[in-house]
């Protein structure tokens, strides 16, 4: 059973003719691309985009990608891509969900592993940087919150 995020945003986009091979298929590779702008709203949702790492003094690079395809995304097509942060802590783990906007069918599944790097000496961290905690730890107090 697939872990249930924490936080979620979607976005839509719509395959360029650029991604797509002689068959209007989008190739696989090109998939990452849309899971790192899905990723890039996420971390922005939280407050704590690539620049904020960067200035934080870390560095997230991803170790560890699954892509599991079940349908094939085609030129033109709007897809929905949403991703949940699924766990914090000591590593980023998103997971993703790829499908057609218009009727809801699953394309593709998808998550990333990331890891904290301290840029000053390019140490690994077996734990997220408080920084980044305290950011998600803000978020998700703020989607509690009672709007009345």
């Amino acid at each position: 059973m697939r872990a249930k995020g924490m936080l979620a945003v979607e976005i839509d986009l719509v395959v360029p003719f650029f991604d797509v091979d002689s068959l209007e298929v989008v190739w696989h590779g090109h998939y990452v691309k849309y899971l790192e702008v899905a990723r890039c709203a996420l971390l922005e949702d939280i407050g704590h985009d690539y620049v904020r790492m960067k200035d934080t003094g870390y560095a997230w690079p991803i170790i560890d990608l699954q892509v599991r395809y079940a349908r094939a995304a085609r030129f033109g097509q709007r897809l929905r891509v949403r991703a949940e942060l699924v766990e914090w802590e000591n590593r980023l783990k998103i997971h993703y969900t790829l499908s057609d906007a218009a009727s809801g069918e699953r394309l593709t599944r998808a998550s990333t592993i990331q890891v904290a790097v301290r840029l000053a000496d390019g140490e690994m961290q077996l734990v997220s940087p408080q920084v980044f905690v305290d950011d998600v730890m803000q978020r998700l107090a703020r989607s509690t919150e009672d709007p009345t």
